[in-house]
């Protein structure tokens, strides 16, 4: 019998962390154990550092740096980093995989998904959603400007990139609260601050500059 895999779930709302919790008790039996949890960058490496995990399942956008950071700090570990993000936006996939992380998939994915790609990354497999394995390939074939999509968004804070992601799309202000679990008076704030920042003047019109940069 194998040996279970140990994970460590790096997010900063906890309801999600305890969902994934409930998702891969319930799809990996005692195939896949969650070690700990963490919700920024500097809970996350203490985490890690402490219990050694196999995998970590890592949210792109953290308190502290992101999760470009808790790698960046974790260099030379033997831990596998396996992005779990509702960004599906083509500058976060290839940072991130830039970054350190062996596969980059979304939060719509299932437990039984979640649990194979665990332990497909645990065997040193690359993972990704079906969507975001072309935008890997296009960037490393130069089909997509990385370095000016991050330009462009170095403008944003972390949350302000979600909710303008979701906006962009066409979610409703109370859709996008309860997908980022906050109020919709704070999606309100970020939106505004969005539109301000990079000198827009409507959801219409974030939508095309989004569209522009293939971030939706």
């Amino acid at each position: 019998m194998t040996e279970p895999i140990g994970v460590v779930v790096v997010d900063d709302h906890a309801m999600f962390r305890a969902g994934v919790r409930a998702e891969l008790a319930g799809a990996g039996a005692d195939h896949v154990v969650v070690l700990a949890e963490a919700a920024d960058v500097d809970e996350a490496v203490a985490a890690i550092r402490t219990h050694g995990p196999d995998v970590v399942l890592l949210d792109v956008h953290l308190p502290g740096g992101g999760g470009v950071e808790v790698m960046r700090r974790l260099a030379g570990t033997t831990t596998r980093f396996l992005a779990l993000s509702v960004s599906d936006a083509a500058e976060d996939v290839i940072g991130t995989i830039r970054g350190g992380a062996r596969g980059y998939v979304t939060k719509t994915i299932t437990g039984p998904e979640l649990v194979s790609a665990i332990r497909r990354v645990a065997d040193g497999d690359a993972v990704f959603s079906p969507r975001l394995a072309g935008f890997v390939l296009d960037a490393f074939a130069g089909t997509i400007e990385v370095a000016a999509i991050d330009e462009d968004l170095d403008r944003l804070t972390e949350r302000e990139r979600e909710v303008m992601r979701l906006i962009a799309r066409g979610y409703a202000y109370k859709e996008v609260a309860k997908e980022l679990f906050i109020s919709i008076k704070t999606v309100e704030t970020h939106m505004s601050s969005v539109l301000r920042k990079l000198q827009l003047s409507s959801r219409h019109e974030l939508t095309r500059w989004a569209s522009d940069r293939r971030l939706l």
